[in-house]
């Protein structure tokens, strides 16, 4: 009968045909296809070596006294022990202190600054990206030009301007001179990136509220107080993170800029020396496993402390 139509019913998963069935099992298996090759790389060069470190880490590990053998806490006992340790771990907190600060209020600084779209902007952030995209040994050595005791640019400027009457030595004098130095170079390869995770951050505060701000009579300064800080939060607390895992593991810079010398050793420089200079690969891996935890325990901290969950 012309204009009748028969009642349908959905096709059930048991009535669908080998080929449908095959086709859809390929496409939900394509996702864990693709992630694969990314799993098996974190796996083979971050977690394997980062369980392996955990193991060592109770053996003593010594080339010049074999064979391998489990001595639970001794490695750890013999790092609290080292006096030059404690003057390393010092340094450090020197560092990630100097770096984490400045770094952070430049890098606002900046950020503000680039907030509002003027002629050159994008070529001034891809200049400033620079530092940052440099090896920190590059940096090291373009800032030995600098710090250079005998043809230095720093003791050229200062002698230029009569504030000195020779070259002096900067580097290796004074302990906290020679970490604020070292670290003024890390300072200026880290800064960009805090610079764009804060700008990032300022990109998603609507303009509105500025407006509103400028229309009750708020000041610049008032309404950075009162707007760009605390809706940035969540941009400053990620590049504070990223500040405190690159000065805790500071070593490019104070090696080159410095050497070994314990005015401004950091912890990982001791840590390659007790590894590949004294060949006690266990107290090595002790240490490494050490900085490791403070590196997290540091960076949850800092989040729990600056990050705030900001809507809009």
């Amino acid at each position: 009968m012309t204009g009748t139509r028969l009642p349908t019913r959905p096709v059930t998963t048991s009535e669908t045909s080998p080929g449908q069935r095959k086709k859809r099992r390929r496409f939900d298996l394509l996702p864990y296809v693709l992630v694969a090759p990314l799993a098996v790389f974190i796996v083979g060069l971050a977690l394997v070596p980062a369980g392996f470190t955990v193991v060592e880490s109770f053996f003593k590990v010594d080339t010049l006294d074999p064979p391998t053998r489990f001595i639970g806490l001794g490695n750890f006992r013999q790092i609290f022990l080292d006096p030059l340790l404690r003057t390393t771990v010092v340094n450090t907190l020197g560092y990630v202190v100097i770096g984490t600060a400045l770094s952070t209020i430049l890098g606002i600084a900046m950020a503000v600054t680039l907030q509002h779209r003027f002629a050159g902007r994008s070529l001034l952030i891809a200049i400033l990206v620079l530092p940052w995209a440099l090896p920190g040994v590059v940096e090291g050595i373009v800032w030995t030009g600098i710090w250079d005791a005998n043809t230095g640019l720093f003791n050229s400027v200062l002698t230029s301007l009569h504030l000195i009457d020779h070259y002096q030595v900067f580097l290796g004098q004074n302990r906290w001179l020679t970490i604020f130095l070292i670290e003024i170079v890390q300072v200026w390869q880290i800064t960009p990136l805090s610079a764009l995770l804060v700008l990032a951050a300022l990109q998603n505060i609507p303009g509105d509220l500025y407006e509103s701000a400028r229309l009750d009579g708020c000041s610049g300064f008032q309404a950075f107080r009162r707007i760009t800080l605390p809706l940035a939060r969540p941009g400053i607390a990620v590049a504070m993170v990223q500040a405190v895992i690159a000065t805790l593991n500071v070593f490019d810079q104070p090696y080159v800029l410095n050497g070994a010398a314990p005015a401004g050793s950091s912890v990982m420089i001791q840590t390659y020396l007790v590894s590949f200079q004294n060949l006690n690969f266990g107290e090595g891996y002790a240490l490494s496993l050490l900085v490791t935890a403070t590196t997290l325990l540091m960076s949850l901290g800092v989040v729990k402390l600056v990050y705030r969950r900001v809507e809009y």
